[in-house]
């Protein structure tokens, strides 16, 4: 992220010198494979396994160099392929590429079920280009893998010390036989440490590798595995994973280092400086063409609005001088991009913090473990709203916010002023996402049978809210009329069972309406598709009407609890009208009622029911998800919730023209 903090060389050299100011190679710089071991003895335990790893090596060790400090990488794996699906995934071995890094040794080799041992080498390295990232990558092609067999990796990096905050991942998709992870550094240096989910406790040795330095050990034997294909799941959350950061000099007795106090302080004096003439005059014409309203959220939304339409956002460009310079060239990185939207929402009186956090469903924000690693994402807060906003999302509108960012903690840089000097405060809070109300999907069906029983007409009218309704509305600005007819053409497909439809309008979509207005689809098509003749009866899939569901499998025991993305509600209503004479069976089906309760509250729901007047049938559900989190207590329940919309997408009802 462009606004971590960066350490300047020579407070490096420091940090990681001390005393010490001479060149020092590292531990493990000849660190290699046993060439004599030509067969690997699987354990009973990991035999029948289709894919596991036997031995997992990881150290990270901190020297300074000529001055300069380094941090150096190994990893050693052996992996046991023991499945056709293992061998297509193994059968290439990419090689770490970073911008940061450098590749000082890349080794690999199969050991196969005979004790044959096949050698990677130069000629095996294959190179591939990811055609959307313009990036290439290379990869060992590892030819003449077989069931049975054993890959066995070595790379050993030269990069840029991680000393600000970092996560080392000690579980796995597939089983870990052994697994071991040891951090290498100067005994000047105090590192803080933090391990989650029962990972075990480090072990702290002095003297090792040699004088004046200390080794951290993690040892884990038989890890299992953690399936990361789970729906509706947090895998990174769950997994055995340890923290570390840089925390305390000896040398020169700084401590607490990488604090979010600092942080704080240091972020609000960058983003608050003082504006000369120029920079003023700027700033006062760009607001003179956004719109004032006395709503705070109507106002906060003309602001972003203007900026995200006017300001080319890019975190790989240059970083502009002035903000006139900002405004005239109409492009911004991350740091120029918060530097004008800080300045409008002061010229226009809006008072807002920014807030630092991190993807939960990458790196789980732990307010009890200060490091920057917690610090990768950006949102703005106005408190008089109680609203959050994201700044480089450009298709994102307040109130919505990427919801990856919400329901959890962040960091919260306040002003608070002091003796008449202005100063920013970090403070820890939630980042509440937007209520279950924001993102409430309202449908009325209308079957008529009325004119023809084998081939009613179908009308729907469906609004889509919150995040449902931000899944279409930008689509119709970034893409071509044509591209936009074939997009919508797609999502009335899910309503009309994949047939022609006869029409089809939209409301409310593009860019203008996000977070103001629910985006509306209006479709018509003939039900012929739905009807089955059956003798003298007629068999009728009303269930098909609400759309394709999700339905939840769960073949293995489940291991992680539920996690989703956002709080969200559906209502249906469903109008069947009947020609005279004609008779229904199997309405009782319409009749559902299935709940999810945690901690004594139901927070998930599929209710239906059904009334018959005369010639009308009206067949109302409702389905909702109150809360992000439901413990693995709750799955089953839950499950069954999840399954009801599936279930009630199969009834079929039975009509009989007598």
């Amino acid at each position: 992220m462009i606004l971590k903090l960066r350490i300047k060389p020579l407070l490096l050299f420091f940090i990681f010198c001390g005393s010490y100011g001479y060149a020092q190679d590292f531990s493990f710089k000849n660190y290699t494979w046993d060439e004599k071991e030509t067969k690997e003895e699987i354990p009973t335990k990991y035999k029948d396994e289709k894919e596991a790893i036997l031995e997992r090596n990881t150290k990270v060790e901190f020297i300074s160099e000529k001055g300069k400090a380094i941090q150096y990488y190994l990893l050693h794996e052996k992996r046991y392929i023991n499945s056709d699906d293992a061998v297509e995934r193994n059968n290439k071995i990419y090689i770490p590429f970073g911008s940061n890094e450098s590749v000082l040794t890349t080794k690999a080799r199969v050991i196969l079920k005979n004790g044959k041992v096949i050698e990677l080498n130069s000629k095996d390295v294959k190179e591939e280009t990811d055609e959307e990232r313009g990036v290439n990558f290379k990869y060992f092609a590892v030819n003449g893998l077989e069931k049975g067999a054993v890959i066995e990796k070595i790379f050993i990096l030269e990069e840029l010390p991680e000393i600000k905050g970092n996560t080392v991942k000690m579980q796995d998709e597939y089983p870990i036989a052994k697994n071991t992870f040891q951090l290498i550094y100067p005994d000047h240096l105090v590192f803080r440490t933090k391990g989650y989910n029962g990972l075990s406790e480090p072990v702290i040795e002095k003297k090792l590798p040699r004088e004046n330095f200390t080794t951290l050990t993690i040892n884990e034997i038989n890890t299992p595995a953690l399936d990361d294909n789970e729906n509706y799941s947090n895998w990174n959350s769950n997994i055995k994973r340890f923290r570390y950061k840089l925390d305390e000099n000896l040398a020169n007795g700084a401590k607490n280092l990488y604090n979010f106090k600092e942080f704080s302080t240091n972020l609000y004096e960058r983003f608050h400086p003082q504006y000369d003439k120029k920079e003023q005059k700027a700033i006062d014409e760009f607001c003179k063409n956004i719109t004032k309203s006395k709503d705070m959220q109507e106002q906060v939304w003309n602001i972003e609005n203007k900026i995200k339409k006017t300001i080319n956002y890019s975190r790989y460009i240059d970083s502009q001088e002035t903000l006139q310079d900002i405004i005239k060239s109409k492009q911004a990185n991350q740091s120029d991009i918060l530097r004008l939207y800080i300045a409008v929402f002061d010229k226009m009186g809006v008072e807002t913090n920014l807030v630092f956090t991190s993807n939960r469903f990458k790196v789980p924000f732990d307010k009890d473990f200060e490091s920057y690693e917690n610090l990768d994402e950006i949102l703005f807060y106005f408190p008089a709203i109680k609203k959050f906003m994201t700044p480089t999302e450009i298709e994102y509108r307040i109130p919505l916010i990427p919801s990856v960012l919400a329901g959890t903690n962040g960091l919260f840089i306040k002003e608070k002023a002091f003796a008449g000097t202005k100063m920013g405060i970090g403070e820890i809070s939630t980042i509440d996402i937007p209520s279950i109300e924001i993102t409430h999907d309202i449908m009325e069906i209308t079957v008529d049978f009325t004119k023809d029983i084998e081939n009613p007409i179908v009308t729907d009218n469906i609004q889509f809210g919150g995040y449902s309704a931000f899944n279409f509305q930008p689509i119709k600005d970034f893409a071509s009329p044509e591209q936009y007819k074939t997009v919508l053409k797609s999502i009335a497909e899910n309503y009309t069972v994949e047939t022609e439809y006869k029409t089809l309008t939209t409301e409310n979509d593009g860019v203008d309406n996000i977070g103001k207005k629910p985006f509306v689809l209006k479709v018509t098509f003939e039900g012929k598709d739905l009807i089955r003749k059956a003798g003298d009866n007629y068999l009728f899939s009303v269930g098909q009407t609400i759309g394709k569901q999700m339905e939840l499998y769960q073949e293995n025991k489940r291991m992680l609890p539920v996690e989703i993305d956002y709080p969200h509600a559906y209502t249906r209503k469903i109008r069947i009208l009947l020609p005279e004479g004609v008779t229904v069976k199997n309405l009782d089906k319409f009749n559902m009622n299935y709940t999810a309760d945690v901690n004594g509250k139901t927070e998930a729901a599929f209710v239906s029911k059904y009334e018959k007047k005369g010639n009308e049938i009206v067949v109302e559900n409702t389905e909702y998800y109150n809360i992000l989190h439901y413990p693995l207590e709750n799955f089953e329940a839950y499950r069954t919730v999840i399954n009801a919309a599936a279930d009630f997408n199969k009834i079929v009802i039975i009509l009989n023209k007598q």
